[in-house]
């Protein structure tokens, strides 16, 4: 810390957005009031709407960023794809723009930014999750391990990775390819876990996941995603149904698909 400020230059901060300009605006006001100066922001925007692009415009000249914007609107996948193109420094904090970080978030990301340095194995350290990992092996500085088997029967395997505010190499693509582009956002992330298993990725989990940001959605700017009904369902034989399928699905597609 120097002038009481956390300076991160070897960090680009990635934010992908899409009509919610106000939210995003709070995550760059939160992030300037937490003292965390980033040694760069890209800002990618998915065609949002003109008073949404107006509005960024105005923001970049208070909070400088990188605005790379698009002629239409090409889903989460392109969204993250372009922005991660335009990231210049080796490390990415991926965030998306309904996020906002708490006084915790500085230290600790110190601390996964220090083991990034001096460890290469890791490839990601994710600070956020709407639950735990299922299975965990106790690392350091409030880190765990996160652990992946086959047999493993926590359907919640899958998520090694995710794309919930995380941490992680900016090549991160020459390792486990780009997003796919043209589908749907829980199917873009679901083929990223995929990918992210196959090339036997590794990564960190923070213990107190829920502690460092808070996601939150106003009725002004809701959020622009809404899950299948069928996999929400709480009935016991979808639940079971939904579990030997995931089991069966996700171990073919994990070691038969590339």
């Amino acid at each position: 810390m120097k002038n009481g400020k956390h300076y991160f230059d070897d960090v680009t901060l990635l934010v992908t957005h899409y009509n919610r300009s106000e939210s995003l605006e709070r995550l760059l006001r939160s992030f300037r009031e937490q003292n965390c100066v980033f040694g760069e922001i890209v800002v990618s925007d998915d065609a949002s709407k003109p008073e949404h692009l107006n509005k960024l415009k105005s923001l970049q000249e208070e909070i400088p960023f990188t605005l790379v914007s698009a002629p239409k609107n090409g889903g989460l996948g392109n969204n993250i794809n372009k922005g991660q193109d335009a990231v210049k420094k080796p490390y990415t904090l991926y965030v998306q723009e309904d996020f906002i970080p708490t006084a915790n978030f500085a230290p600790h990301f110190k601390d996964a930014l220090q083991i990034m340095y001096q460890e290469d194995q890791w490839d990601i350290i994710r600070f956020y999750a709407y639950n735990y990992y299922p299975y965990l092996k106790p690392y350091k500085n409030g880190f765990s391990e996160m652990l992946f088997k086959p047999w493993y029967l926590k359907a919640a395997k899958l998520h090694y990775y995710s794309d919930h505010p995380h941490l992680r190499k900016s090549d991160f693509f020459k390792k486990f390819g780009r997003y796919q582009e043209g589908k749907k956002p829980d199917r873009t992330e679901y083929l990223m876990c995929v990918n992210f298993l196959q090339k036997k990725g590794k990564g960190l989990f923070f213990h107190d996941f829920n502690s460092l940001f808070i996601q939150k959605n106003s009725s002004e700017e809701p959020s622009t995603w809404q899950q299948n009904t069928w996999k929400q369902s709480n009935n016991p034989a979808i639940s079971l149904i939904r579990k030997v399928y995931r089991q069966i699905k996700y171990n073919y597609d994990i070691n038969f698909t590339g």
